[in-house]
């Protein structure tokens, strides 16, 4: 059974594993008023790898969990507008962030788990962030490599160092900084999965090369496919992103939604506002 802990009250004990060594998941949810986007989604990918990381966690509880969240938070985060925001005109309207953080909970001393410690889900909301304009983003090409371990690959654990590091590269104007393997491929941004348009259809890395296989880069791919469009997963190279051959880059996040790149360090990518249009978040609240 897991411990629920709600972040306002108290946080996690001292010995706790997922402090000490980064022993568990979380997930980032974007919700507009008690409804979350891509909830379900969120919901499944927590357990199946709470699963292969041997945390035990069941669907009614979890569920459970982000409804009693959602009855608690979303009041805190009213009706308000925001003309000037420059964003898709939502900005702020009931939108809120919701985090949860599942932890195997208290151990001694020690790597080895304890068969006995107790889950813990911490959970805690936040507001909404400022959502980028449709007109697109400034990236840049992170110095800071990114190393996948293949056991671990695709899952949002708690241990995100190589990202930190690479986050501390952002400067003014940059809004995100994507990361290559130690091949020199584009892997993903240091908070967005990658998807590239082309003439011969959309690229994307393939989920086993992926440190974070997002729930927003799952939904999209599948909305291309029902569409009857060709999607490739192989690896990505600067080489992908010369115009005229690609025709769009995109950051996916289940918070921020679709964002177009404009400008990827100093070359100038196509932009259009198709792929945000048949992928909209708000279509998927539950």
């Amino acid at each position: 059974m897991v411990n629920v802990v709600w972040a306002e009250e108290g946080g996690l004990a001292a010995n706790d594993r997922g402090l000490a060594y980064g022993d568990g998941l979380f997930e980032t949810i974007r919700m507009q008023g008690q409804r979350g986007a891509l909830l379900g989604r969120h919901q499944r990918r927590l357990l199946a790898d709470a699963e292969r990381l041997g945390i035990t966690v069941t669907h009614d509880a979890l569920s459970r969990a982000c409804q009693l969240a959602a009855e608690r938070y979303a009041p805190g985060f009213g009706e308000k507008s925001d003309a000037h925001s420059g964003t898709d005109g939502w900005l702020g309207q009931g939108g809120w962030v919701l985090k949860l953080i599942l932890s195997r909970g208290p151990g001694g001393r020690g790597y080895r788990p304890d068969s006995n410690s107790r889950p813990q889900l911490l959970i805690s909301a936040g507001p909404l962030p400022p959502l980028p304009p449709a007109t697109g983003v400034v990236a840049d090409i992170a110095r800071q490599r990114l190393t996948v371990n293949p056991q671990l690959a695709g899952m949002k654990t708690l241990n995100r160092l190589e990202q930190v590091m690479a986050a501390r590269e952002l400067t003014d104007g940059v809004f995100e900084l994507i990361m290559r393997d130690h091949n020199d491929c584009l892997v993903e941004g240091t908070r967005t999965n990658l998807l590239v348009k082309t003439t011969a259809g959309w690229i994307t890395p393939p989920a086993t090369a992926l440190a974070v296989d997002g729930v927003m880069r799952q939904w999209v791919l599948d909305c291309l496919r029902r569409r009857g469009e060709p999607v490739l997963e192989r690896s990505l190279g600067l080489a992908d992103l010369r115009v005229p051959a690609c025709e769009g880059l995109y950051l996916l996040s289940s918070v921020l939604g679709v964002v177009p790149v404009y400008q990827l360090a100093d070359a100038h990518l196509p932009v259009t506002g198709g792929l945000a249009t048949i992928c909209d978040l708000l279509t998927t609240l539950e």
